[in-house]
């Protein structure tokens, strides 16, 4: 009796110190998590922050370069049309109306130009509701020569952006104005031509950046003017430095605005209202601005806080969970026998499992009866009675939708995670072509459910039946074999994270043509990592000397001898993985190449927006980005708008002809007139380091398209000018 009490003591004992021993270990595990939690969080608020900073300039830097773009093309305009004074009305008119992000133009003749027109002579022109209207800026009440949106070019000879100021005269609208020195045919200064915009939106582009509850922006001028900020009643009534006296950490945020003023970018830690705050901010190089980006240190850390707190008690739950079960496996010894008694029912039930998981996976392999794009075929090897593997195919609207996954473990919970897999693929692929929106959301499922930490690797595709384009996704698996006639390599792919890791992962979208003939041969570990009784892998290697050989042959031979080539080389011995293949092979004798758009404009400047709508159908049916399509929007109205000024005679009809070819790879533009024979393209880029008074006139709106576009060329057919542009997708 008191043996075997001391059999129970030693394994209380024994069981003690296990408990302890964990007790530790997770505790450091926690503190580490912690720590790396803490870092990893800051670093993400900083990339965040740095990104957001950098998008919004290049956001309001766009804006401001189309406008000085506009500027800048429209001062040869005004330098011919001096001559006729009363045609600068119309002139300014057309400046407002054809340029959207223009609110007033103003072309301001120096003092005593015009001697017939007054001493202040200066045609203006301005939005007016859904009009443009016009008036006479230069009035003895309004002396324009004391301003500073004239003197400042008029004094350097550059252009120039104002500080921003309000229009009281157009209901208290925040405003900036670039203006840019004009000279008259003999080389004098004759007039500053100027562009105004409204700032209003600037207050919903900075105001909306912030992603956390209590986070805000601040948008300062040259000066330290509070040009955005939480507090309306601050705007363009305080500096920033004036702000920053009445804070309890003055000192700190002085610093910070020094910074900004003097252009630099950075981030620190500051006390705003008692409490800590983390501020970032980036300069707006083009108007001399600076932005600032402010986020509660709480809200940065209180996620990771709170969830440290749960662990912490998740652990303390575990160490007694662990502790139980520890005491329960004492006690279970003598259980044994009877675990394998029910080992044999197991069994006989994962039979059943096994023929009902095999029963998901397609048996019935495309060519259909009648079909020439496609053939395809594949095989599943559980190594044990159910696995985790798994592939699956389906043709949708002319697009086969296909898959391949390898789920973490082996038994039964990888085989529930296969089939959930499986059908989350067909649930939202039948409402969704893009692979990358597809994975996301599996993705997001997995994640939500994963309450055992399984995750699955997949490689998801959608090949074009029509034209053999492929689009797909990786998630973490394999890189498929891409087999052609005499060769096989591996297909690019990026590798991102396998299924169910973590939420909110972006995973990044590729895509590739095959031509006919063509294929992909998709596999799981089971295949390269198969072993023979020397320890030597299948290998990555005889899997590419393997493709080669078998090449030619069709999607099912090639899955069988494939399949054959890992029988013989582990020779007899038991597979560790399930084994999975899936060959895909593009067999459409004649892929489609692309549709073409066209569009015809009148020989007329008015005529130019029209060119909105067509580069606005390609954006939206390729996906195309915002900033790519503005681009192509800039490239072509200057393109056009180069025909209308010097291919017809003034006031003489014609037309432009416009074709756009939306390609696998790249976007094709096709210009062409019946006008002057005329090769935009020979004309030297300019020289923008050069002083504005030095540079010759024009060349900058072909520049400008060979800057957007990757190719530009131009021919003379059959009485024809011919402008192509190409832009690569």
């Amino acid at each position: 009796m008191a043996k075997k009490r001391g059999k129970q003591l030693g394994y209380a004992f024994q069981a003690l110190a296990t408990v302890i021993v964990a007790l530790a270990t997770l505790e450091a595990t926690s503190l580490l998590q912690y720590y790396f939690s803490r870092k990893s969080i800051y670093e993400e608020a900083t990339r965040r922050a740095e990104g957001q900073l950098q998008t919004t300039n290049l956001e309001i830097t766009d804006v401001l370069d189309q406008v000085e773009t506009t500027v800048r093309n429209n001062v040869w305009p005004v330098r011919k049309t001096l001559v006729h004074p009363d045609s600068l009305w119309s002139l300014a008119r057309r400046i407002v109306d054809c340029n959207s992000f223009v609110s007033g133009t103003a072309i301001a003749l120096v003092e005593d130009y015009f001697p017939q027109k007054g001493r202040l002579f200066s045609p203006y022109a301005y939005r007016n509701g859904d009009r443009v209207d016009t008036l006479q800026l230069g009035r003895e009440s309004y002396a324009y020569p004391e301003k500073e949106w004239f003197s400042k070019p008029l004094e350097t000879g550059e252009g120039y952006w104002s500080e921003p100021y309000f229009d009281t005269g157009g209901g208290e609208m925040l405003m900036t104005t670039y203006s840019l020195p004009v000279t008259d045919m003999q080389g004098r200064v004759a007039a500053i031509l100027t562009a105004d915009i409204s700032l209003d939106w600037f207050t919903d582009l900075v105001g909306s950046i912030p992603e956390y509850p209590h986070a805000f922006s601040a948008l300062i001028s040259r000066t330290g003017q509070l040009m955005v900020c939480p507090a309306p009643a601050l705007v363009m009534k305080k500096t920033v430095q004036e702000v920053a006296a009445d804070l309890a950490d003055s000192t700190a945020v002085r610093d910070i605005a020094l910074a900004m003023l003097a252009g630099e970018r950075g981030s620190r830690q500051v006390l705003y209202n008692g409490e800590k705050e983390y501020v970032f901010y980036a300069p707006i190089d083009r108007a001399n601005w600076s932005m600032a980006i402010v986020i509660p240190h709480k809200e940065i850390y209180g996620d990771v806080q709170r969830v440290a707190l749960i662990v912490i008690l998740l652990q303390v739950l575990g160490i007694l969970v662990m502790s139980y079960i520890l005491y329960k496996a004492v006690k279970n010894q003598m259980r044994f026998r009877e675990v394998s008694e029910k080992k044999s029912r197991i069994d006989s039930e994962l039979r059943v499992a096994r023929d009902i998981q095999m029963s998901m996976i397609p048996t019935s392999f495309l060519p259909a009866p009648g079909q020439t794009d496609v053939d395809i075929s594949g095989i599943v090897v559980p190594a044990k009675e159910v696995g985790g593997d798994l592939y699956d195919f389906y043709d949708r609207d002319g697009k086969l939708f296909f898959c391949i996954g390898d789920v973490s473990g082996k038994g039964v919970p990888a085989a529930l995670v296969m089939s959930v897999t499986r059908s989350l693929f067909r649930s939202v692929s039948a409402h969704e072509k893009n692979p990358q929106r597809i994975v996301s959301v599996m993705n997001e499922s997995l994640a939500d459910l994963n309450e055992n930490n399984m995750f699955v690797t997949c490689f998801l595709g959608v090949l074009d039946l029509a034209s053999g384009h492929l689009r797909y996704c990786n998630a973490g698996h394999n890189a498929p074999v891409r087999i052609g006639p005499g060769k096989a390599a591996f297909l690019d792919v990026v590798p991102n994270l396998p299924l169910g890791v973590m939420p909110g992962m972006q995973y990044q979208e590729q895509e590739t043509n095959l031509s006919s003939g063509e294929g992909l041969f998709l596999y799981t570990d089971g295949l390269t990592e198969a072993e023979n009784a020397d320890y030597q892998l299948f290998g990555e290697a005889r899997l590419l000397e393997n493709a080669v050989r078998f090449g030619g042959e069709k999607a099912g031979a090639f899955v069988k001898s494939m399949a054959g080539a890992v029988k013989s080389h582990i020779h007899g011995i038991d597979p560790s993985d399930d084994l999975t293949m899936l060959a895909v092979r593009f067999t459409n004798p004649s892929p489609s190449t692309g549709d073409v758009r066209r569009l015809t404009l009148r020989n007329d400047i008015d005529e130019i927006p029209k060119l909105h709508a067509l580069i606005q159908s390609i954006a939206d049916e390729t996906d195309m980005d915002h900033a790519l399509a503005m681009s192509l929007n800039l490239a072509l109205e200057e393109a056009v708008s180069n025909v209308m000024l010097y291919a017809y005679p003034a006031g003489s009809p014609g037309q432009v002809d416009i074709e756009a070819a939306v390609l696998d790879d790249r976007i094709d533009f096709r210009v062409s007139d019946s006008g002057v024979p005329f090769d935009p393209t020979v004309a030297s880029d300019p020289d923008l380091a050069a002083d504005l008074k030095d540079r010759p006139i024009g060349g900058l709106g072909i520049f400008l398209v060979k800057r957007i576009m990757d190719d530009v060329s131009y021919t003379w057919e059959d009485g024809k000018n011919i402008l192509t542009m190409t832009k690569k997708r």
